[in-house]
């Protein structure tokens, strides 16, 4: 069985249409999400990394393997945040 790019199952989703077409306001509107949503990822990798790095060199990897878990959740907590607020956008029509 072979395996199906996201493409075509977007495709299979859509029944082969393409998706509504974004108006100039919800394209800026996306992009300033995008912006500021990769500026907080950022900013806390900028903030836990360090931690993580600390923790590896004082030869604490239960401390590191925490500190790594919060980071992925964050970031995680953070991209899904994101896509609602996308679909927000693109779900609104004005």
């Amino acid at each position: 069985m072979a395996l199906k790019s996201s493409w075509e199952l977007a495709l299979e989703r859509t029944g082969g249409k393409s998706t509504a077409k974004l108006t100039d306001k919800q394209k800026k509107a996306l992009a300033e999400l995008d912006r500021v949503y990769t500026a907080k990822i950022a900013e806390c990798e900028l903030e836990l990394k360090p931690k993580i790095a600390r923790a590896r060199a004082a030869d604490k990897p239960e401390d590191a393997e925490k500190l790594e878990e919060i980071l992925r959740a964050e970031i995680a907590k953070l991209r899904a945040k994101l896509e609602e607020k996308k679909e927000e956008i693109r779900q609104n029509k004005k």
